[in-house]
């Protein structure tokens, strides 16, 4: 199946996947003008009012840079949108992202209502379903999404458990539309593997906390570069849901990570009055020992870039 439009005119086969408080319009901007797609939460934007804020912002600035450099590939915005019974400001933030055509929609949690994918398909839009295992895969087929992601064992934040080569090889057994593959992809290698198993796109997710244009801390930042696989926790006590975290964050905040509840999954809340009681637990995937240095965004695509194309044309595949 041939991808859709929006997602053929990239520099690389990447897609920034939209992080807790790190996603915030100056990544974005920096990824689409790298020449990936740049994502953040429409829940980032607070209050709800920002983020049509925040659109209109992103769109003139990446219409003026695309206009003052027309040779260059400007990747589109997604907006990731969480659909659960908590979130209130669903209904809200897709009006917002109708408004203004947001290209790619970013679904989590469950399959989107059919409402929504109607809303988009309108445009000429498109809605990439996150999710962690077949089941999920196949319900959010079954509702009508344009693509699927596919989040494997390591990934940050929100990860399931199963190996990408399990997850991606019974994926494509039924579906053969676009597929992003998540879970510690951090070089340029690592994106060609990607596809080498049957992904069109890699899903990228940690590596941009440690770039200078992500919305975090600087102690996060360090946590990120001095941090290997082995201080990362999987757990769901923070959201409900099961997620990776850095080791570090959890200790700090007076928790034992190796002695950490069991979360109830029916208090899971994403509303626009959810405490915040988690904000400095911070979410890394198992890629960080290979994350070493605090680029900006343009030089870490750049790097991952040379690397792609030095591992295609160490196996002989460079066109």
């Amino acid at each position: 199946m041939a991808l859709p439009t929006v997602l053929q005119n990239l520099s690389l086969p990447v897609i920034a996947s939209p992080m807790f408080i790190a996603s915030g319009p100056a990544l974005v901007a920096a990824q689409c003008k790298a020449g990936i797609v740049g994502s953040f939460p429409a829940l980032n934007a607070r209050p709800a009012e920002q983020l049509d804020v925040w659109l209109t912002d992103l769109q003139q600035e990446l219409a003026d840079y695309q206009a003052a450099h027309p040779d260059k590939k400007v990747g589109p915005i997604a907006v990731n949108q969480i659909v659960h019974q908590s979130n209130d400001r669903l209904a809200h933030d897709v009006e917002v992202c109708v408004k203004h055509q947001v290209p790619i929609i970013i679904s989590s949690l469950r399959a989107p209502p059919q409402a929504m994918l109607d809303a988009v398909h309108a445009y000429g839009g498109i809605v990439l379903h996150d999710v962690v295992s077949i089941r999920h895969a196949e319900k959010a087929l079954e509702a009508g999404v344009d693509g699927l992601i596919l989040v494997a064992a390591g990934a940050g934040g929100h990860a399931g458990a199963l190996s990408p080569f399990a997850l991606v090889g019974e994926v494509r057994k039924f579906f053969d539309g676009p597929i992003a593959l998540s879970g510690s992809i951090a070089t340029g290698d690592a994106i060609l593997a990607a596809q080498a198993m049957g992904a069109d796109f890699a899903y990228i997710g940690s590596r941009w906390l440690a770039t200078k244009e992500s919305n975090v801390s600087d102690a996060y930042r360090d946590a990120i570069v001095e941090s290997a696989a082995s201080d990362i926790v999987y757990t769901n006590l923070f959201t409900g849901v099961h997620g990776n975290y850095l080791k570090k964050s959890i200790l700090a905040a007076g928790l034992d990570p190796d002695n950490l509840p069991v979360s109830d999954k029916s208090k899971m809340s994403f509303g626009s009055g959810s405490a915040k009681a988690w904000r400095d637990i911070w979410g890394a995937g198992q890629g960080v020992g290979l994350m070493d240095d605090v680029p900006t965004v343009a030089e870490m695509v750049a790097r991952l870039a040379q690397q792609y194309q030095a591992a295609k044309e160490r196996l002989n595949l460079a066109r």
